[in-house]
């Protein structure tokens, strides 16, 4: 039997269950270790096991084997925890996850470091419970009864010498409500890991008796990757069964029913002689009148290219609707009050639509949340400081996609804050400040975006320090610049103001690359400082970037889509209100703050467009924390659009930041707020250039020709 089907199944529950150990580790209090963390972890390395067993990962089984060995004296209460051995746990933790990470991609386990770990925890067998330490061999042999199918014979129980008649029992495994593929499929695996007896029952209840060295939890472990643990029933038979008093089992009812009033714990982990009745978590053989029977688990795995296929099909059917839309509104009269109906509930389901298949893509921050409490735990001890770490939020929903994207971006401003913001215990004290200092990261939605914080209560930024640097490096500053100005400094590629280059930091690499991937998602990030305080580092990103909300703005005769979370508002300009400054540079005010203007024509080289200001109309916008006044002829009006990447299907384009199609079947070219006003300084300085250049050259020509070049220039000042 091929088993690499399963293979991605085994991967991506150990993965879960690899992440889950770590959050119970990292939890774990070493005076006082709470039952239940201890349990779930030991519960998580027996499921590796059984798996690894199955597929012939021999040595991610044999790892996990002796991690289990002591995880159970641990939970026993034999064995105490101290800090260091939760480190060790945790780098066991970390070898079983490269382990996994090897046999995912098709190599063999790096087979020095696994010596190295077995070692390491055999030692703390030796020393902390006084037994001696088992060997590779050891584990080998103990292990043998969950090994692959290709490695360990049909009848374990009658090819292993060291394994008497009387040590292999008999197990009734009884397979609820599988279909026969499934059930075969169940049987064939129960028979690499025994010998299997006699099959009887229907489809509904088949029953299969194994005689077999393997415990129930690892026979379940195994099979709980093929089918669902409500569809498994293991019971001992070689064990005496005490019935009730005044009762007699059925034959429905198995001799060692579980009392109603007290269920068995899922997933509870015990030995193969503990009790007479070592598996109950499974559907009862004749239901309760008044309650059904569940069939399948509440949640299903679907891979994220699916998705991704699902999304992009109700693209086109919302495009496909706003073409329709569009032709209908086109038609005269209200000679088909029907069909206006009709395309009235189309777009309403095809919204619905397309909020629910995006709604599968979301994730809860928690999976970005999760990944940096170890980091923070390992990176504090290295810093030789007190760290606590706050998440807030958890549950505000991020598109999977952008999950996957900021987890870099948030590790370098975590490192910066541990590395840069918080002081030494003994710094922090002296200035009257806790000695454990506090990190906070924090999610929350915002409108049509969703806003992450990443904040400390250390030093803050200084500010003359970042001036000074900035000078040195050559970067155009002044005292005049505010604190929001100063603090940008610190993304210019290669900026650090470290005084020591460490392995954490200082090389002056990071920072740039942060503000860079984040632009890159669509969202911009800001800094806020206060000087002995604090620093946080926020960032702004759109909740996805399949589908946005849009704002159609037209210049000429072209249509240009305005990222409706970056519009503020909208106004007719009045010459009172515009300024030119120093080198034509155009500003409006707006409510005693003035705002560059972007004239999108001049951007974008947009023909037969209004080039008077006052007869344009103003549409305030953000980017990268900065507002401007953005220039248009018209605003056509609100929709939602279908996001297409423009630069793998054409080029990139500066000032653009994707692209769409209209209702029309026309493309609209949705614009980057913040590189449109770089586009348009560069357009303005590239004129002013090439106006001085043909000025000099006209210069050594009639004084007649002068003149009239010096009147031009002067015509031309706004």
């Amino acid at each position: 039997m091929d088993l690499s089907d399963f293979y991605a199944t085994f991967f991506e529950e150990a993965d879960e269950l690899l992440a889950d150990m770590e959050g119970h580790l990292l939890a774990l209090d070493p005076a006082a270790p709470d039952p239940e963390q201890l349990n779930a972890i030991f519960r998580a390395a027996h499921s590796i096991k059984g798996g690894a067993g199955t597929f012939g990962f021999d040595i991610l089984q044999r790892t996990t084997h002796i991690f289990e060995n002591l995880l159970d004296h641990t939970r026993q209460g034999e064995l105490a925890l101290r800090a260091e051995i939760i480190d060790t746990f945790l780098e066991t933790k970390d070898m079983l996850n490269d382990q996994l990470d090897a046999y995912r991609n098709g190599t063999a386990p790096d087979a020095e470091a696994y010596e190295r770990i077995c070692q390491t925890l055999q030692k703390i067998a030796e020393e902390e419970l006084g037994r001696q330490p088992e060997t590779a061999s050891d584990t080998a042999q103990q292990t043998l009864d969950t090994s692959a199918p290709d490695k360990v014979p049909q009848a374990a129980a009658d090819n292993d010498p060291c394994l008497t008649e009387s040590e292999a029992g008999l197990l009734l495994v009884t397979l609820v409500e599988l279909d026969d593929k499934d059930r075969d499929l169940l049987v064939e695996e129960l028979s690499q890991l025994g010998e299997v007896v006699e099959r009887r029952g229907s489809d509904q209840r088949h029953e299969v008796v194994l005689r077999s060295s393997v415990s129930a939890e690892d026979i379940e472990a195994v099979m709980c990757f093929i089918a669902s643990a409500d569809q498994i029933e293991i019971r001992d038979l070689t064990e005496p069964q005490s019935p009730p008093a005044d009762t007699s089992p059925t034959p429905e009812s198995g001799p060692a029913a579980t009392p109603p009033d007290t269920p068995p714990t899922a997933g509870t982990a015990t030995t193969a002689k503990a009790a007479p009745e070592l598996k109950a978590v499974a559907t009862p053989a004749s239901p309760r009148p008044g309650k059904v029977a569940p069939r399948e688990n509440s949640s299903i795995r679907v891979s994220v290219d699916k998705v991704d296929q699902i999304i992009n099909l109700v693209g086109e059917l919302i495009i496909t609707q706003s073409m329709l839309d569009q032709t209908v509104s086109e038609m005269e009269g209200n000679s088909h009050p029907g069909l206006l109906s009709g395309m009235s509930l189309l777009q309403r389901n095809a919204r619905d639509l397309q909020e629910a298949v995006m709604s599968v893509r979301m994730v809860p921050m928690d999976y970005v949340f999760s990944r940096f409490p170890r980091l923070v735990r390992d990176l504090a001890g290295k810093l030789g400081k007190q760290i606590e770490l706050v998440t807030e939020g958890e549950s505000t929903e991020l598109d999977k996609s952008l999950t996957e994207r900021i987890i870099d971006p948030l590790t370098h401003l975590v490192r910066n804050s541990l590395d840069h913001g918080i002081e030494l215990p003994g710094a922090r004290t002296a200035v009257g400040k806790p000695a454990t200092g506090r990190l906070t990261l924090s999610a929350q939605h915002q409108g049509g975006n969703i806003l992450i914080e990443v904040m400390d209560d250390g030093a803050g930024l200084n500010r003359e320090r970042i001036l000074a640097k900035a000078s040195e490096s050559g970067l155009n500053v002044s005292d005049a610049m505010s604190d929001e100005e100063v603090w940008q400094l610190i993304f210019a590629p290669g900026f650090s103001t470290a005084a020591e280059i460490s392995d954490v930091s200082g090389r002056g690499v990071g920072m740039d690359v942060v503000k860079r991937n984040i632009q890159a998602m669509g969202g911009h990030v800001e800094i806020l400082s206060r000087p002995g305080q604090g620093t946080t580092t926020r960032i702004v990103l759109p909740l996805t970037l399949a589908i946005l909300d849009g704002m159609s703005v037209k210049v000429g005769a072209e249509m240009f889509i305005l990222p409706l979370s970056a519009v503020i508002e909208s106004m007719q300009p009045t010459r009172q209100d515009l300024y030119t400054m120093a080198g034509d540079d155009l500003m409006l005010r707006v409510r005693e703050e003035y705002l560059p203007v972007v004239a999108l024509h001049e951007a974008l080289e947009v023909a037969n467009a209004c080039h008077q200001p006052t007869e344009s109309i103003a549409v305030i916008v953000q980017g990268e924390g900065r507002r401007y006044a953005l220039l248009v002829d018209d605003l056509v009006g609100q929709q939602q659009v279908v996001v297409k990447n423009l630069e793998t299907n054409y080029r990139r384009v500066p000032g653009v930041a994707a692209a769409t199609i209209l209702g029309d079947g026309s493309v609209a070219l949705i614009l980057d707020i913040a590189d449109l006003h770089r586009l348009h300084q560069r357009k303005r300085r590239d004129a002013c250039s090439a106006l001085t250049d043909s000025a000099t050259q006209l210069a050594p020509q009639s004084s007649h020709t002068t003149e009239a070049s010096t009147t031009t220039a002067e015509d031309m000042t706004p």
